[in-house]
C-alpha cells in the first residue's frame, strides 16, 4: 500500500465525518457502540489490536474477579458452563458474540496516533497497527506508514489502562530470561522461577507455575501478602504452600540486578542482599497508562495517577466533545480502582450527553464501589 500524505487526505469538508469516534475495542467501549447504534448514532470504532486486546494478554484459563452478571454487556446475559467466574477463554467468547450479535463494526488493528482539536469537532489520524512498535510517537513521524484521516463531532477514549508494565528499574531487566507477562505454567516446568510481586496476579502465577511443576519462590516488598488484593480462595493455599516449604517466601525484599541463572534481593529495611538461584524471572509488578493521546488532544491530568480530568455527570473531558469511558478513566491505577463492573454507568453518562436519551439497557453499577472518581 503507497502511504498517502496528509496533504492528499480528504479535507473534512470533503469527507463524512461521523457524529461519534470510539477509540478501543474492550467491553465498555463495545457496551458504549451498542448503545449509539440503538440511537442511529454514526459511529466509527477504532482497536489498535483485536477487540478486547488486554484481555488477551491475561494468562490463559485465568478466572475474573468479577462473577459473570456484573461483567455482562448491553443487557445480554453472561452464563458460564459450570455457573462459576468466567474464564479469559469465556469471556473473548462473549465478546465475539457481543459484536456479532449487534452487527459492531470494529476496525481492528488500526491504531489512532494523533486527535485534534478543529473547528467543528475532531480530526483523527490513524494508521494499521504495528505489532513491534511500542511506542505510538515514533509512528507519527514515519512517512511510510499509510495512514487516513477521521472527522469526527465526537471522541470517546476507551482505551484502558493496562499499556506497559511497571518497569523495575534495575540491571538485568532486559534479559531474556525476565519476563513482565504471564501467559501459561507449562514453560515453567522443571525449572526455578522467581515471581517479584505479591499482589494476585504474582500469587496465581506462583499457584499455577508450582502446580505445574516449577521451584517457585515469591520476592515482596511488604512483610505478608495483601489479603485484600488476593483472591479469597488462592491465600489460604499459598499461606500452606509456604508454610510446608513447597514455595519459597522472601518478604520485605525488592530485587537489586538480576543476572543469568540468579537474582540478587535487598532486604527492605536491614538492607541485606541475598542471591536467590532462578531460571526464569516472572515480574508481576503491574501496568500503567500510556497518555500519549491525553496529551496530544490537550486533556488535563491531574493527580498521582495522571488520570483524565472529567466531568462526573457526562465523562466529557475539559477538551469539549472528547469524552473517556472505562478503565481509562482512572489513569493509572492506584488506590482507587476502576474495573468492567463498576465502569458500565459511563455508557449511560456519554450516551445521555451525545444524544440526550438514555442508554437501552440497564447501567447501574453493579459493584459496591463508589460511583465517583477519586479527588487527587
Amino acid at each position: 500500500m503507497t502511504a498517502r500524505k496528509l496533504e492528499d487526505q480528504p479535507s473534512r469538508a470533503e469527507a463524512s465525518p461521523s457524529e461519534v469516534v470510539i477509540v478501543g475495542g474492550g467491553p465498555i467501549g463495545l457496551e458504549l457502540a451498542v448503545a449509539l447504534r440503538h440511537h442511529n448514532i454514526s459511529l466509527r470504532h477504532f482497536e489498535t489490536g483485536t477487540i478486547g486486546q488486554t484481555i488477551t494478554q491475561y494468562p490463559r484459563q485465568v478466572r475474573f474477579f468479577s462473577s459473570p452478571e456484573r461483567i455482562a454487556l448491553a443487557g445480554v446475559p453472561f452464563l458460564t458452563a459450570h455457573q462459576e467466574k468466567a474464564t479469559r477463554e469465556e469471556y473473548l467468547s462473549y465478546l465475539r458474540a457481543i459484536v456479532g450479535q449487534f452487527g459492531l463494526v470494529v476496525e481492528t488493528y488500526r491504531r489512532v496516533v494523533e486527535i485534534a482539536e478543529e473547528e467543528n469537532g475532531f480530526r483523527l489520524e490513524v494508521v494499521p497497527s504495528v505489532e513491534t512498535a511500542h511506542d505510538p510517537a515514533a509512528l507519527v513521524d514515519d512517512p511510510a506508514m499509510p495512514r487516513e484521516s477521521v472527522y469526527a463531532d465526537n471522541v470517546v477514549l476507551a482505551i484502558g489502562d493496562m499499556h506497559y508494565p511497571r518497569l523495575l528499574g534495575i540491571p538485568g531487566e532486559d534479559l531474556p530470561h525476565v519476563t513482565h507477562h504471564f501467559t501459561e505454567p507449562h514453560a515453567y516446568f522443571g525449572r526455578k522461577l522467581l515471581v517479584i510481586g505479591g499482589k494476585n496476579s504474582a500469587v496465581e502465577a506462583a499457584l499455577r507455575c508450582h502446580r505445574a511443576g516449577a521451584r517457585v519462590a515469591i520476592s515482596y516488598r511488604r512483610d505478608a501478602l495483601p489479603e485484600k488484593s488476593v483472591k479469597a480462595w488462592l491465600l489460604p493455599d499459598v499461606r500452606n504452600l509456604i508454610k510446608s516449604g513447597q514455595i519459597d517466601f522472601y518478604p520485605e525484599t525488592e530485587p537489586v540486578e538480576i543476572e543469568p541463572g540468579q537474582t540478587r534481593l535487598r532486604h527492605v529495611t536491614s538492607r541485606e542482599e541475598i542471591t536467590v538461584d532462578a531460571d526464569f524471572v516472572l515480574a508481576m509488578t503491574g501496568y500503567r497508562q500510556d497518555p500519549f493521546l491525553f496529551e496530544k488532544c490537550g486533556v488535563r491530568l491531574i493527580g498521582t495517577n495522571a488520570r483524565p480530568e472529567v466531568s462526573l455527570e457526562t465523562m466529557e473531558t475539559n477538551v469539549k466533545g472528547l469524552y473517556v469511558a472505562g478503565t481509562a478513566a482512572a489513569g493509572t491505577q492506584g488506590k482507587f480502582k476502576l474495573f468492567i463492573e463498576n465502569s458500565h454507568p459511563h455508557v449511560q453518562r456519554i450516551v445521555q450527553a451525545i444524544t440526550g436519551k438514555d442508554a437501552p439497557f440497564e447501567t447501574r453499577d453493579t459493584s459496591r464501589i463508589a460511583r465517583g472518581l477519586p479527588e487527587n
